[in-house]
């Protein structure tokens, strides 16, 4: 009897022992890992993630600078090539047109530099050398976002990439077994640089994807501001080429095409 009682004490204590120490586990305060330490974790893939979410704030950037009204045709560059064109003044206008970075200003020099190089030929030529240069202006501002359209197709096949790296560490630790609380830090380690590498792909893609849709409605409309202002320029420049050339034709000329003969 005295003996039980003494094995009931031990288990007693033992009991409220592991119930202490328990206790003190759950209520040791957890550390709260901060967002760098959980992409550090992410392994070696992170790095070209990380250069890639680089250069896609770069893209952004330089596009919401580029990509705008006023870099492609301004209000004041179209008053300044109406009142040139009026003037006759086609060498001061190649000369403003040189100095500016607008895609008018490409078209209206292209054009008035081949019809001053080429002052016989028929104005449908300087109309195709306009419309050229305006299909290739429009390229040029369409090609220039597909930067971040390629970005998120790679960036997921990145994390991808990360994400089989480290399955393959995990899967390794499994295999080469060891001591079970060491295979299974070993196995999680595997598993959490395998989903922060996916999800640092999956979101440089959406991101990149997001800003390629704003940009591509914003070259839509810039393509079609430009549509037009070529139209007008080439317009104005029909209107002063056909009265140039009733100037240059004599005055009984000038009849016979009155009078129909």
């Amino acid at each position: 009897m005295k003996r039980a009682i003494q094995y009931a004490a031990g288990f007693l204590l033992t009991a409220s022992l592991a119930h202490g120490e328990t206790a003190k586990a759950a209520t040791a305060p957890v550390k709260q890992m901060d967002f760098l330490e959980i992409l550090a974790k992410g392994g070696l893939m992170m790095f070209p993630l990380g250069l890639l979410s680089i250069i896609t704030v770069v893209l952004i950037l330089l596009y919401f600078l580029s990509i705008r009204r006023n870099a492609v045709v301004s209000e004041r560059f179209m008053s300044t090539v109406e009142s040139m064109i009026a003037k006759r003044d086609y060498a001061g206008l190649i000369g403003q047109s040189h100095r500016r970075n607008e895609c008018m200003a490409r078209i209206v020099q292209n054009t008035l530099e081949f019809m001053h190089g080429n002052p016989s030929m028929p104005f449908e030529n300087v109309r195709e050398v306009a419309q050229t240069e305006g299909s290739r202006q429009a390229g040029l501002l369409t090609s220039r976002i597909t930067y971040l359209s390629d970005i998120g197709a790679i960036a997921p096949m990145v994390g991808l990439l990360g994400t089989v790296i480290g399955m393959i560490k995990a899967f390794i630790e499994i295999s080469t077994g060891g001591v079970q609380g060491v295979r299974e830090m070993g196995l999680a380690a595997g598993v959490s640089e395998a989903l922060i590498a996916t999800a640092g792909g999956l979101g440089i893609s959406l991101v990149a994807l997001i800003f390629y849709s704003f940009f591509r409605g914003r070259v839509h409309t810039c393509i079609s501001e430009l549509e037009s202002a070529a139209t007008h320029f080439v317009a104005l420049l029909h209107a002063q080429h056909d009265d140039e050339k009733n100037a240059e034709l004599p005055v009984s000329a000038k009849r016979r095409d009155l009078q129909g003969i």
